[in-house]
This record gives C-alpha cells, sequence and structure tokens, in this order.
C-alpha cells in the first residue's frame, strides 16, 4: 500500500480507493479522493519537510476530504481537530482536569480515596487528557491530523500553535517534572493538514511555518471522474449532463455574484446527483432538460439565490 519517498517516508499516490464508496476507517466514511498531480506533490513535500500543509479554496472543494484520504493509503492513525469561533489552541493540544484534582485533593484530605484513586492523585499527569494534536503526538506511528477551518478561530489562534508546530513539544504549564513545566515530544512527527476558507487573514509568523496549496475548481473531465469514482453505477449520460447543467449554473451565478460570490460546490454537486438518482434515468434526463432545474434546494442556499437564477435563466431564452 505504501511506497517510500526514502526509506524514511511513506510517500502519497491518490491511487488508493476504497472498495466501497462511504466505507469507514477508523469511525470515519471515506469515498473516493481524486487529487491533482500538484496537490499529490504539495502533500509528499509536506510529509517530507515535515511541514504542516495550509490549504485554501472554495467551501466544499474536498480541502477537509485529503487528510482522511491520506491516512487511509498509508494506513496511518487518523486525529481531526474541527475548529470553532470558540475553539482555543489548547483545546487540541491537551485539557487539564482541575476540578477533578481539586475534588481528589478534598477527598484525600478526608481519607476517602481508594488506592486506586491514592495512586492517581500522586500522579498529576493522570489528570491530563490530550486532544487530537497531543494524541498525534504521543502515537508512535505517524499520525495524520486535520486541523479543520483554522479561520474560523481567533486571531491568535494561530500564533498560539507556533512552538507546537515548529519544535512539535506540547508544555502542560498545570505539571511541574523536576521542578520544570512538563514537555510532551512528538514521538513520530505528524503529518497536518490545516484547511482555511479565507474567512481573515492568517499571521504571517503562521504562515511561514507552513507549505501552501490552493485546492483549484475542478475541470469538466475532472469532475466526470469524481462523479463516477462517487457513484460506480451511474450512466455516463445522467453523468455528463447533470455536471453540464451544473457548470452552466455555477457561470450563471458568477455572472450575477461575481468571483467573490457563493459558487455552487463539488460536494453540493454530488448531493444533488444523489437526489437525482432516486429517479429512473429517464426521469432524472427529462428534468434535467427542462427548466428550471430539479432539486434546486441542494444547490442553491438562499433565496436570493433562487430568485437571481429564475430572472437569469428568463434572460437566457
Amino acid at each position: 500500500m505504501v511506497s517510500p519517498v526514502n526509506k524514511n517516508y511513506p510517500k502519497y499516490t491518490g491511487r488508493v480507493q476504497p472498495k466501497t464508496p462511504g466505507e469507514t476507517y477508523q469511525g470515519k466514511l471515506i469515498y473516493p479522493y481524486l487529487p491533482s498531480k500538484e496537490l499529490i506533490d504539495a502533500v509528499n513535500l509536506g510529509i517530507y519537510l515535515k511541514r504542516p500543509l495550509l490549504l485554501r479554496g472554495e467551501p466544499g472543494c474536498g480541502k477537509t476530504k485529503l487528510a482522511i484520504a491520506v491516512a487511509y493509503e498509508l494506513g496511518l492513525p487518523f486525529e481531526a481537530w474541527y475548529i470553532k469561533s470558540t475553539s482555543r489552541a489548547k483545546d487540541g493540544l491537551y485539557t487539564y482536569d482541575t476540578v477533578g484534582r481539586l475534588r481528589d485533593a478534598q477527598l484525600a484530605a478526608s481519607g476517602s480515596l481508594t488506592q486506586a484513586e491514592k495512586q492517581r492523585f500522586d500522579d498529576p499527569t493522570s489528570y491530563v487528557r490530550l486532544g487530537p494534536l497531543g494524541r498525534a503526538f504521543n502515537n508512535d506511528k505517524r499520525t495524520v491530523v486535520l486541523i479543520d477551518e483554522i479561520d474560523k478561530a481567533d486571531i491568535d489562534f494561530p500564533n498560539d500553535l507556533l512552538l507546537e508546530l515548529e519544535e512539535q513539544i506540547i508544555k502542560v504549564e498545570e505539571v511541574r517534572v523536576d521542578d520544570k513545566e512538563m514537555e510532551i515530544s512528538a514521538k513520530a512527527a505528524p503529518i497536518v493538514f490545516i484547511t482555511s476558507n479565507d474567512e481573515k487573514d492568517l499571521p504571517d509568523a503562521f504562515l511561514r511555518r507552513c507549505l501552501f496549496h490552493y485546492v483549484k475548481f475542478p475541470k469538466f473531465e475532472q469532475i466526470v471522474d469524481i462523479v463516477k469514482a462517487r457513484f460506480p453505477d451511474i450512466a455516463d449520460q445522467l453523468t455528463e449532463e447533470s455536471v453540464s447543467r451544473f457548470l452552466e449554473l455555477r457561470e450563471l451565478m458568477e455572472e450575477e455574484t461575481g468571483r467573490a460570490g457563493k459558487k455552487v460546490s463539488t460536494s453540493e454537486l454530488l448531493d444533488w446527483i444523489q437526489a437525482l438518482k432516486q429517479d429512473t434515468l429517464e426521469e432524472a434526463l427529462q428534468k434535467l432538460s427542462q427548466k428550471p432545474l430539479p432539486y434546486l434546494e441542494v444547490l442553491l442556499k438562499s433565496w436570493e439565490a433562487h430568485i437571481s437564477y429564475l430572472r437569469l435563466s428568463e434572460d437566457r431564452e
């Protein structure tokens, strides 16, 4: 399954796909992923240089799915850290059970701890709970780590990860060993993927520590391959017709909103085709030949987008 860049590094090829779309790997659903040659090269460079790979691109273009695809092909552990607006950098490293420690201290003072609880209380490291990046550092095998949508977090969030990304060391402030902060060093350098939707700029100091790749929207032939990989039993006629109509819609909406507006994505295309597959082939093709397009609820996510589509469609007739 794995071919080396050299004897120390696995190499991602993009050719190893799940036998059945939608099977699970380490508890995560996984589907065929068809990366470009440029993206494959960027992944392997990140593996070799032991640098995080920062991925940007339109929402729904496949940035998030890359990490699990790499883990699947290389047979490596996978950790996902999904960022929210309230996320703190420390959450992905570790949390310290301060409340549990305080409770046990009170019970110890009253002599109410069992022998097992006393052993835990005497070992402050037992109150450390590792987060996704912390677990990756603690794994003997190189672990694929996804830090998803980092731009959702506070502006200081990326800078709070500089030490961990650069030196691959986590310092646990609450625990002291030999009169120094406890340190967790990476046993094997994790393979880190970071995604961003460009909601806000990332600090220069953070960017300096990353490799960068922009995931481009695929061309017609690539989209057809993606659809066939996701739906192996789909008719060629339905694939080509649905992709053509999808790209026409995308072009139409881009004329209205400009390049900065919300565009229909490949992930929405796949959902749309799934909806079309509930019909017979003849029914689906007939619906695609008419206006408006069927199942627009899957593709257009605002009332303004619906109104614009209907108006522009009429103007072109």
